[in-house]
């Protein structure tokens, strides 16, 4: 079992701030399917955060956990 390098209250904070700004993200689905998105940390709420994706018609919001961040399932780095 890998250990944990962040606490859950300190992977909280740090979305808190990346709120309103633009955020590369790479999502893994499982079995092989990784997918890469670009959007702004547009909510933040007590268990979960939303994104925008930038490149959407539909203006398309994608909902993650705070555990997804720990368990590497999701990575966020911030746009340059």
């Amino acid at each position: 079992m890998r250990e944990p390098t962040m606490s859950l209250e300190k992977v909280k904070k740090k979305i808190l701030e990346l709120k309103g700004q633009g955020v590369l993200m790479e999502v893994n689905h499982g079995r092989k399917k990784i997918s890469q998105y670009s959007g702004v940390i547009e909510d933040v709420y007590h268990s979960v955060f939303v994104v925008k994706l930038d490149n959407s018609f539909a203006n398309e919001k994608h909902t993650y956990s705070y555990s997804d961040i720990l368990c590497g399932d999701v990575k966020i780095a911030l746009k340059h």
